[in-house]
C-alpha cells in the first residue's frame, strides 16, 4: 500500500473543527510538518495538542491499515503528492478533491489522458443501450478512456463495452473500496481492474445515514465532471411530478459549472417524444455549448472528438516566457 505520511496528516487534519476542503487547498499548497498543523488548526481556534493529532492519525493508520488487509492494491495520494491527479476546469476551494483513495492504474486518470465521463439514468430501454454501447465503442476505438460511475444502467453498460473493446476504465465511487456500490456491481469492478482501469473514491469510511448516502453520490457526480474532457448524456429524465429524476444532471450542471464541454445523445426523429430523454432535450435548448452526438452519424462524434483534441492542444502548449 502507498500511504504517504502528507496524506495521513491531511486526513488527520480534516477530522478537526471548522476544517473542510478549502482550508486544507489553502493550507496545504506545500507539504506540512505536524507541528505546522498543529499550529495552522490552533490558528483556527482549535485547541490542539500535539498527543490529540498523533492520536487522530495513528486511529486513520489503522483503518487505512485495516482496509489494505482486506484489499490487495489498496493506495492513497493527497495534494502535495507528486502523483495526485490535476484536474480539469476551474473549480472553488470548497469542492476541489484534496484525497483518493485508489486501486488500479492512476496514470490513465491524469490531465493529459483523453478522457470522457459517459453518463445516464439507470433503467435504458434496449434501444438506448445499443446506441450508447456504439458511441462507447467508436471513443475507445479512437483511445479515449471512459470514466464512469459504476451505478447500474448506463454507468455499467459504458464500463461493461470499453472493456469489450479492450479500452481503459475509471468508476468513480460513492463509497469507500471494501464497500463496492451498488453491490451487484462487484464483479464489474474486479473486471475493470482485471483490464488495466481503475477504481477512486474520496471515502474510507462506510456511511451513516441515508442522507449522507445521498451527499456522496451528488459528490461522486462533481468528480465525474473533473476528471474528464468532457461529461456526455445518453439519456436521463429531467425532475418531474411523478417522480422521475436521474443524478446525471448533477454531473452535467458541474461541467457546466466548471467550463467543461458537454454532450447529448440525441435524434431528433426518434427521441422528442420520449421522456428518458427530457434532460438531454433541456440542455439542447437552454446550453448552447452542448454538443449533439448521434451513433447513426459518426460526423457528430468526430466533431466532438476533434473540440476535445484541440483544446488539449492548446492548454498542454509549451510556456514560451
Amino acid at each position: 500500500m502507498k500511504k504517504t505520511d502528507n496524506t495521513l496528516n491531511i486526513i488527520t487534519a480534516s477530522t478537526f473543527k471548522g476544517i473542510g476542503r478549502a482550508w486544507i487547498i489553502k493550507n496545504f499548497q506545500e507539504k506540512r510538518t505536524e507541528d505546522d498543523i498543529i499550529e495552522l488548526l490552533n490558528y483556527k481556534n482549535n485547541c490542539v495538542t500535539k498527543y490529540e493529532f498523533k492520536e487522530r492519525k495513528q486511529n486513520i493508520r489503522n483503518q487505512l491499515n485495516s482496509i489494505y488487509k482486506e484489499i490487495d492494491g489498496f493506495n492513497t495520494t493527497a495534494i502535495g503528492d507528486d502523483d495526485f491527479p490535476k484536474y480539469s476546469g476551474g473549480v472553488k476551494a470548497s469542492e476541489q478533491p484534496i484525497v483518493l483513495f485508489y486501486k488500479g492504474n492512476l496514470d490513465i486518470l491524469q490531465i493529459n489522458n483523453s478522457k470522457i465521463s459517459v453518463i445516464g439514468v439507470l433503467n435504458p430501454s434496449e434501444d438506448i443501450e445499443k446506441r450508447e454501447r456504439e458511441i462507447v465503442k467508436y471513443l475507445v476505438k479512437n483511445n479515449f478512456t471512459i470514466v464512469s460511475g459504476l451505478a447500474n444502467g448506463c454507468d455499467s453498460i459504458a464500463h461493461q463495452e470499453t472493456i469489450i473493446n479492450n479500452g481503459k476504465t475509471i468508476a468513480i465511487l460513492p463509497s469507500p473500496l471494501n464497500n463496492v456500490l451498488p453491490k451487484s456491481n462487484t464483479k464489474l469492478a474486479n473486471e475493470i481492474l482485471k483490464n488495466d482501469g481503475l477504481l477512486i473514491t474520496e471515502y474510507y469510511t462506510n456511511i451513516s445515514s441515508r442522507y449522507e448516502l445521498s451527499a456522496r453520490y451528488i459528490e461522486r457526480d462533481r468528480l465525474q465532471a473533473l476528471y474528464c474532457d468532457c461529461v456526455l448524456l445518453t439519456a436521463s429524465y429531467s425532475p418531474n411530478d411523478v417522480g422521475n429524476d436521474s443524478g446525471s444532471r448533477h454531473a452535467m450542471s458541474k461541467a457546466k459549472e466548471y467550463s467543461i464541454k458537454r454532450a447529448v445523445m440525441y435524434n431528433e426523429n426518434t427521441d422528442i417524444n420520449n421522456s428518458m430523454f427530457d434532460l438531454n432535450r433541456q440542455y439542447i435548448k437552454q446550453d448552447n455549448f452542448t454538443t449533439i452526438v448521434d451513433d447513426k452519424n459518426l460526423d457528430t462524434i468526430n466533431i466532438l472528438l476533434e473540440q476535445i483534441i484541440k483544446d488539449k492542444e492548446v492548454n498542454f502548449l509549451p510556456s514560451l516566457f
